[in-house]
C-alpha cells in the first residue's frame, strides 16, 4: 500500500492506497486542519491509528510520498507560512518503511495530471496543446505555487512569490492600495486564497475569508462578484507572464483548492483578456489552452504517482 499527502499551509490531506492502470486507487483518506498539530510526525500517529483501526492488520504501507508549500532541498520541505520542516528520512522512520519522499506540493500536482480523467478538467481557454511542449502549473491555494513541465520532467519553483506587475487602470488602483500596506507585492497576494482575502480588503476595508466572499458571490453580492472578477484579471494576468515564460504551448493548467471552489464564479472574458495581453505576443497567447484542475485531490494523486514509480 502507499500513503499519500498533501500538507498545504492550512489543511493536510492524506490517502492509502494503490496504484492500479496509471491510476489512483484510494482506500482510505483523512482530512486534518494543519493548526491543530505541532508536527508531521503527530499527524501520521494519529492517521495511521485510525487507518489500522479499520482495516485488516495484514494491510501495511509499503511505499509513501508526499507534497508540502515549499522549496523541497534534499528530500526536505521548509514550509513558507508554517514554522514545520518534513524529512523524508524522519517519515520513513515514523511509518517504519525504508523510504519516503518528499517534494514541493507543485512538484507533487503537476505530477498528478497525467492520471487524471476528463472530467478533472473544465476549459477557460481552448486550443490544442502541441506535443511536448512545455507546460505551466499554477496552484490557486491559499498562498501561489507554479511549476513548469519541460520535456516531461517538472521543475517546481517559487513563482507565488515574483512581484506583481497591474497591467490595467483597476489592477493599477488596487496595487496602490496593497502597496501601501504590503510594500512590495508578490502575485500571491492577489491571484490566490489569501488574494481574494486581500482584494476585498482593499475595497471595502473589511476582512473576510475566501469561503465566505465566495458563498456571497454566489448569492449575487455585488461587492464580492467584483472581488472575484478582479481576482480573475490579476490571475489571468499572472498565468500569462508564466505560460510566456516558457511558451507554454502545451498548456496552462490552474489546480489547488481555491481554484477549484471559485471555478463557477471565474471572468472567463476577463481572464483571458488579461492573460492574452502580452504586447507582441498577444496573439501567440491566444493559441495556449488553459484550463482549470476541479478535481482537488491532484496533489494527493501525483504523491502517490511519485511513490509508485520510488518503488
Amino acid at each position: 500500500m502507499i500513503l499519500a499527502g498533501d500538507v498545504g499551509a492550512t489543511k493536510i490531506l492524506l490517502e492509502v492506497g494503490e496504484a492500479r492502470s496509471d491510476r489512483w486507487q484510494p482506500a482510505f483518506q483523512r482530512r486534518y486542519p494543519l493548526a491543530e498539530f505541532a508536527n508531521i510526525s503527530d499527524v501520521l500517529a494519529r492517521f495511521t491509528a485510525e487507518w489500522k483501526s479499520s482495516n485488516p492488520r495484514d494491510a501495511k504501507i509499503t511505499a509513501a510520498a508526499m507534497g508540502a508549500a515549499g522549496p523541497a532541498v534534499g528530500n526536505k520541505v521548509k514550509m513558507t507560512h508554517r514554522a514545520w520542516i518534513l524529512d523524508g528520512a524522519h517519515i520513513a522512520h515514523d511509518l517504519g518503511i525504508a523510504r519516503a519522499t518528499v517534494v514541493n506540493d507543485l512538484d507533487a500536482a503537476a505530477n498528478g495530471i497525467p492520471w487524471l480523467s476528463p472530467n478533472d478538467f473544465t476549459t477557460i481557454q481552448d486550443a490544442p496543446a502541441a506535443d511536448h511542449a512545455p507546460r505551466v502549473v499554477l496552484g490557486v491555494g491559499t498562498g501561489l505555487g507554479i511549476a513548469y513541465i519541460v520535456d516531461g520532467k517538472v521543475i517546481p519553483g517559487e513563482g507565488g512569490h515574483a512581484g506583481f506587475s497591474p497591467a490595467s487602470a483597476p489592477t493599477s488602483e488596487l496595487w496602490m492600495k496593497l502597496a501601501m500596506k504590503h510594500g512590495r507585492l508578490e502575485a500571491e497576494e492577489v491571484a490566490s486564497g489569501m488574494g481574494i482575502a486581500n482584494i476585498y480588503r482593499a475595497l471595502t476595508d473589511k476582512d473576510a475569508d475566501p469561503a465566505t466572499i465566495t458563498a456571497n458571490a454566489e448569492k449575487g453580492d455585488p461587492v464580492c462578484r467584483n472581488v472575484l472578477e478582479l481576482f480573475s484579471e490579476c490571475l489571468g494576468n499572472v498565468a500569462g507572464d508564466h505560460a510566456l515564460s516558457v511558451m507554454a504551448r502545451g498548456g496552462v493548467f490552474l489546480a489547488g483548492g481555491v481554484i477549484a471552489k471559485v471555478a463557477p464564479l471565474i471572468n472567463i472574458s476577463r481572464f483571458r483578456s488579461a492573460f492574452c495581453a502580452k504586447g507582441a505576443l498577444s496573439s501567440m497567447l491566444m493559441e495556449i489552452p488553459v484550463r482549470i484542475i476541479t478535481n482537488e485531490n491532484l496533489a494527493v494523486i501525483g504523491a502517490a504517482r511519485i511513490a509508485s514509480h520510488a518503488k
